[in-house]
């Protein structure tokens, strides 16, 4: 075996543990907020809420990455972003 074809080989192989290794993290099961609950939040990936047209409190989601790199999910509840900011 060559080496081109060497390196393509476990260029191949790195790029496949990375990826079974980052759907693996994609599961990560949510954690429900509640008062207390301490949170170890480093960078916000994504937030989420329920599509609602109305003002109110809705359920909402939001994936992070913690202190140590480790991809988190947290339910929570709070005012839909349909609402006014003023009264």
């Amino acid at each position: 075996m060559n080496t081109k074809a060497l390196y393509a080989a476990c260029l191949f192989a790195a790029l496949n543990i990375c990826t079974l290794s980052a759907r693996a993290e994609s599961n990560v099961p949510a954690q429900t907020y509640t008062y207390g609950t301490h949170l170890d939040v480093q960078k916000v990936l994504s937030l989420s809420e329920d599509a609602e047209p109305i003002c109110g409190v809705v359920n909402a989601h939001m994936t992070y990455l913690d202190s140590a790199g480790h991809k988190q999910a947290l339910d929570y509840r709070k005012l839909s972003d349909n609402c006014n900011d003023g009264n």
